[in-house]
């Protein structure tokens, strides 16, 4: 599966077998939201840029993915407005972050019912990028 140490270690930041294992589970049970901004940013259709999905990243697996942006995109669904659920998010986000990633966080609502906003603004995020 992985080939390349230098590229496993920039890519997947050391993830083990166990976290490939559950993400490839939660590929085959996508939400709704998911699926849905899956099929907008799927192929290189957001600008050029590839977008994994479940993708993982050392101990995490996130939702969304683009290498050559560093960028990750995570969904967030009813239980992430929970305190307790925050203060979690906000420890995994400042992980991801620590590695030199950027996470930008929607809700399932959103991609549900604003997803052309939700593609601009993640277009907006590639531009004020590159």
């Amino acid at each position: 599966m992985r080939k390349n140490k230098n590229l496993s270690e920039n890519m997947w930041k050391g993830a083990s077998q166990q976290i490939f294992s559950n993400a490839k589970k939660l590929r085959e049970n996508q939400t709704k939201a998911e699926e849905k901004l899956w099929l907008a940013v799927k192929d290189n259709q957001i600008e050029g840029y590839k977008f994994r999905r479940q993708h993982p990243l050392s101990i995490y697996i996130v939702d969304f993915y683009c290498h050559a942006l560093k960028l990750v995109i995570e969904i967030d669904g009813g239980y992430h407005f929970k305190e307790e659920q925050q203060l979690l998010d906000k420890k995994r986000t400042a992980d991801i972050e620590f590695q030199g990633l950027k996470v930008i966080r929607f809700t399932n609502e959103e991609i549900m019912f604003n997803l052309p906003e939700i593609l601009d603004k993640i277009k907006l995020f590639i531009n004020l990028e590159k």
